[in-house]
């Protein structure tokens, strides 16, 4: 048997922010274009901020239909969240609540042929300046894992992005070659510079494949600031790539050095890490007398199960002070930089669904939709980091997966409800974000391998691409003869 208290029993229960809400009331006058707006990111995007940046880079409309180009712009970064939809689908999806409450006859819903329009009016230029306006660095020093030796910890890295088969996007783009031959799409090298901390994408820059990462990253290092620090792997070592970092952009620097010549080895410091020379790959500025001073910490795994067990692991960085950063705590330290390999598999497999390519046939189609794919990455992110410092929580725990299906079904619903309770809306999706944590992080290391099975088809060629067509009244049992 329980026993309740009497004060229990006389309290009276907490009512729910969401107990009061209204529903949303429109102006029979208004066009659909001027209330459609992603409502429950409207702290991260808002649309008056939008709306000045359109009008900095001359990217207003000069006549208003359907759609104009803030409502574009909203709808571009709906079309990375609902990626499993069609345009016409998203379309419905952004529309359905508002239409619902709509006051007389509801509004049609733009054709695809008018986003079409507006999309090539926008180009990707106005997509640059929202997101180096937008997407700026989250953590504070008290976020959990985002600081060490006083330096907020960035990480660089790229992938490869699958685009249409299209003349244009082939010209552009390129794609990569390889022992089988081609690859199946033309390619686009998506390079991205990250907060460790909080899987906040702060700058991202779209090339074709064929250069080599390290051109896209040299131009993303001019976001660094003094207080960062930048992990990246061994793709990206280059003696320009700490030249710039430290030198012109006063940030530090610590990457992985690929097996090889080791640099010049000057002094053993306390800690066992060396001071190190390492000179640039020009022999002209060699001889000028050109290097840089570095530290290189060596050092090897001892469990078995691991991979790169027994082998020679080295880092080079420019923290040169051993009591400042321990060379045990540097190696420590290298392993956050695999929060970027994780960020971009949210974005490929969760919020992109990698299993097809991107949706646009031209070049500033396929920049500008992936640029829209970063800010809405960035929007759902930061929505995560500000619910998890409500609770103290380290943002790793909360689950990426979860708080973007939590935004799809947020969105129609907070179009049906007045703006007065959006701040209401928005608590309530904070706190669902929080159901659903993750485990504490694990020991991550993987070996670099892939699990591919040849396929026994031949490869797809040009001519494969435009099937033959075929009347209208034609059969399949037409073309049948029986022998």
């Amino acid at each position: 048997m329980a026993y309740y208290s009497i004060g229990k029993l006389n309290s009276v229960p907490q009512r729910s922010p969401l107990m009061n809400l209204s529903i949303r009331q429109i102006a029979p006058e208004s066009k659909l274009c001027h209330e459609l707006c992603l409502d429950v990111l409207t702290d991260v995007l808002p649309r008056a901020r939008l709306f000045d940046i359109l009008k900095q880079e001359n990217a207003l409309e000069e006549r208003e239909r359907k759609l104009n180009m803030c409502t574009t712009v909203y709808v571009l970064i709906a079309m990375s969240l609902f990626a499993e939809q069609s345009m016409t689908s998203v379309l419905q999806s952004l529309t359905y609540g508002l239409r619902s409450v709509w006051p007389e006859e509801a509004p049609k819903v733009p054709r695809t042929s008018a986003l079409s329009y507006r999309r090539h009016q926008l180009g990707s230029v106005p997509l640059v300046a929202l997101m180096q306006e937008v997407c700026q660095p989250l953590a504070t020093p008290q976020t959990p894992g985002a600081f060490r030796f006083g330096y907020r910890l960035m990480a660089v890295d790229s992938t490869i992005e699958a685009v249409p088969s299209t003349k244009a996007n082939d010209a552009a783009f390129g794609r990569l070659k390889g022992r089988k031959g081609e690859s199946a799409s033309p390619q686009v090298r998506g390079t991205y510079l990250m907060e460790c901390g909080t899987h906040a994408i702060i700058d991202a820059l779209f090339m074709p494949c064929r250069p080599s990462e390290r051109h896209s990253a040299k131009v993303l290092l001019s976001r660094l600031k003094p207080d960062m620090l930048l992990l990246w792997d061994t793709g990206f070592h280059e003696y320009d790539m700490y030249r710039l970092t430290t030198k012109r952009y006063h940030a530090q620097a610590l990457g992985r050095v690929p097996a090889g010549p080791c640099p010049q080895k000057i002094k053993r410091l306390e800690d066992g890490s060396w001071l190190v020379h390492l000179f640039p790959t020009d022999r002209k500025r060699r001889q000028r007398g050109e290097y840089l001073e570095l530290r290189l910490i060596e050092y090897t795994l001892t469990d078995p199960a691991l991979p790169g067990y027994r082998q020679t692991h080295r880092l080079l960085t420019s923290l040169l002070d051993p009591v400042l950063a321990p060379a045990m705590e540097l190696v420590c330290v290298y392993h956050e930089r695999w929060e970027i390999e994780l960020a971009i598999d949210e974005i490929d497999t969760h919020q992109r669904l990698l299993r097809r390519t991107l949706r646009s046939k031209t070049p500033d189609g396929v920049i500008q939709e992936l640029l829209a794919t970063v800010i809405g990455y960035y929007a759902v992110r930061a929505l995560m980091v500000r619910s998890a410092q409500q609770a103290d929580l380290d943002p790793d725990r909360l689950s990426f997966v979860h708080a973007i299906c939590l935004l799809r079904t947020a969105t129609p619903i907070a179009q049906v409800l007045d703006p007065s309770c959006l701040p209401a809306q928005v608590e309530h999706l904070l706190t669902s974000m929080r159901a659903v944590l993750l485990p504490q992080r694990h020991l991550r290391i993987n070996a670099r391998v892939v699990k591919r099975k040849y396929s026994p088809f031949d490869l797809k060629r040009p001519e494969h691409l435009h099937p033959p067509r075929f009347d209208k009244d034609t059969t399949f049992r037409d073309m049948v003869l029986l022998i």
